[in-house]
């Protein structure tokens, strides 16, 4: 939470909910338990991933839908098949559309920030940051598998959210698909932040809207 960044030796550690992760690689990445730095610049509800439980915005549908597995039944696509694919968030959808062009290849189930903290919208991209899991003391919730795509750490695609131990939270990932609640960053099903972190490269488009 925050760009707070504390390089040690080997073992890179990352401190802050949403801190970026500049010169560490996508599997060296870890997130300690610390509290934001009180000269941080920004406030906490200006914070991406310090996640605003008492603002959520109703969009999406009003179906439940099953955060452990992922949002399609069918293979993820092949980035490699596609060197012009886009992530596109569709805010009032509660989505995020996997894009060849125009055509749709796959659709994910998500959660984009509240009204009071909303998504930023406009065309971004996938940025160096990433990791497999961040805590925030502060705000007491973490995620996993998180890929930036702006401010370098502050707006990210990850996990429903989780506890300090890693375990997800049910009445917070129940609403995928359903209510825009994050503090900015792009919640999405447990497979589906996986697949991004693990295949969805550097430099690669976002369109948000």
């Amino acid at each position: 939470m925050g760009l707070v960044l504390f390089l040690l030796t080997i073992g890179i550690t990352v401190h802050g909910h949403h801190a970026a992760v500049a010169k560490a690689t996508a599997h060296e990445a870890k997130v300690s338990q610390i509290d934001l730095p009180k000269d941080n610049k920004k406030s906490k509800s200006d914070l991406a991933a310090d996640e605003d439980k008492n603002a959520p915005t109703k969009n999406g549908d009003s179906k439940s839908y099953d955060w452990k597995k992922s949002s399609e039944n069918k293979p993820y696509p092949d980035p490699k098949l596609y060197p012009n694919l886009t992530l596109r968030v569709s805010i009032t959808d509660q989505r995020v559309y996997v894009m060849d062009g125009t055509k749709k290849l796959y659709t994910m189930h998500a959660s984009t920030g509240s009204k009071k903290s909303p998504t930023p919208t406009g065309t971004f991209h996938i940025q160096r940051e990433r990791g497999k899991f961040f805590y925030n003391a502060q705000s007491k919730e973490g995620a996993k598998y998180y890929v930036s795509f702006k401010d370098h750490g502050i707006y990210l695609f990850h996990t429903v959210p989780t506890d300090q131990n890693g375990k997800y939270i049910p009445e917070e990932a129940e609403q995928l698909g359903k209510e825009a609640n994050s503090h900015g960053c792009v919640r999405l099903a447990v497979p589906d932040a996986k697949w991004i972190y693990y295949h969805v490269t550097e430099g690669t488009k976002v369109e948000i809207h």
